[in-house]
């Protein structure tokens, strides 16, 4: 009856878990086994039958009759005296099967039987988990919000499983709020101990492309290929796409009319702006794409230490830096060259024109880097600048920028 009762305590834990009847099976024989090895010193002559399924469990222990003096190994052998107690017709040589009962294991040994199961199925469920979002790295996984903490956001699924959203994995612009749906991708899964710990990422350039595969037919039926993706997280990304299909302009049909397709993408990644370009194998061509919007003069390419000036007339120069430099930085990172801007004629072919560094007395080294991100390091390319513009194309107060120019104009009035 006791193995019955401890069967049924068992069977809540295949309930609960959903662990198939073969695997429970294969647990529960495991857990006893090492409890008789605890109790006998060794479980080769046990046979153990369990049906989870019924609740039915008995274990079986075989032993060698062996005359009185000759025992030496009480749970291998048994005596005929004792033998013959169970069936009068017993001969020395022959074996005897006697059934254990699990109270005969000690109501301690019962108790870690249970919680060397509960700790053999956890095992067993965090293998699976494990097995089961290993499988799915680089996909795009939807999770809720459970709890925000300062350094990551802990989402919840369907399945009850965790997953981390760490803050540098996180869109500068990202904010969530308990309840909130989180898209991103399965970045890694680490073993935590026994415990796996499941990353999720919105800033890998594998969320981008997967977003472009979720919300563009052509790119999932691989009609176009994307070939190459870099991005600023937030700010701004490049998407290098071709197709085979002549027919098929890639770059159109991944904006589409009014860049209807790509505007769902746009939104998912905190208005980060996304550039896609038409990759070619002619890496000047490349390049001048690569830095759209600004157009490019002519490129002079040093194939051998992967670098490239790039000639641009003075008003283009703006455009091919970005704002911060994101444009130049990720045309690089995209084409794989380090590239160099070259000013056709250097502004204005005035021969009085002065670095800005000059100015570094009066001027902060910060406010100068500053107008440097945007290709303005002479005083007058920012001289020829519009204060309006530079307020939108920099990080600078326009207070700022007025007294700069001020600065920069008395030494040309002078």
């Amino acid at each position: 009856m006791e193995n019955l009762a401890l069967i049924d305590s068992f069977s809540e834990f295949k309930d609960d878990k959903l662990i198939d009847r073969v695997t429970l099976m294969a647990i529960l024989e495991d857990v006893f086994r090492n409890a008789l090895k605890k109790k006998y010193g060794s479980d080769d002559n046990f046979d153990i039958i369990i049906n989870p399924d019924k609740g039915d469990m008995e274990i079986w222990r075989r032993r060698v009759i062996v005359a009185d003096e000759d025992l030496d190994f009480e749970n291998e052998e048994i005596t005929l005296t004792e033998a013959r107690k169970i069936e009068p017709d017993f001969e020395i040589g022959e074996e005897v099967s006697e059934e254990v009962k699990l109270i005969d294991l000690g109501r301690r040994a019962i108790l870690a039987l249970r919680q060397n199961l509960i700790s053999k199925i956890h095992e067993h469920d965090n293998t699976n988990l494990y097995k089961q979002f290993k499988d799915l790295i680089g996909d795009i996984y939807t999770a809720e919000v459970h709890h925000v903490r300062p350094r990551a956001v802990i989402l919840v699924d369907d399945e009850g499983n965790e997953i981390v959203l760490p803050k540098e994995k996180q869109i500068p612009s990202d904010f969530f709020r308990k309840g909130d749906n989180v898209r991103g991708i399965i970045e890694n899964v680490e073993l935590k101990g026994n415990k796996p710990q499941i990353i999720m990422s919105r800033t890998s350039e594998k969320f981008l492309e997967k977003l472009f595969e979720q919300e563009i037919p052509e790119v999932f039926d691989g009609l176009i290929n994307i070939k190459n993706v870099v991005r600023i997280p937030g700010e701004k990304a490049k998407v290098a796409v071709d197709s085979y299909d002549d027919r098929i302009d890639p770059v159109g049909a991944c904006v589409g009319m009014k860049g209807s397709r790509i505007h769902g993408i746009v939104r998912e990644l905190g208005n980060e702006n996304i550039d896609v370009i038409n990759y070619t194998t002619n890496i000047q061509l490349y390049i001048t794409r690569a830095l759209s919007p600004a157009k490019v003069s002519s490129i002079k390419i040093d194939e051998e230490n992967k670098r490239a000036e790039v000639f641009l007339k003075l008003e283009e120069v703006s455009k091919a830096i970005g704002r911060g430099g994101h444009n130049i930085k990720l045309a690089g990172q995209l084409t794989g060259y380090e590239l160099d801007v070259i000013r056709e004629g250097n502004i204005a072919d005035s021969e009085d024109d002065v670095e800005l560094t000059e100015f570094s007395d009066e001027i902060e080294a910060w406010i100068i880097e500053e107008f440097a991100k945007i290709g303005l390091d002479t005083a007058r390319s920012i001289l020829n600048q519009d204060v309006n513009d530079l307020v939108r194309r920099t990080d600078l107060e326009e207070e700022t920028i007025l007294e700069v120019v001020r600065i920069l104009k008395e030494e040309f009035e002078d």
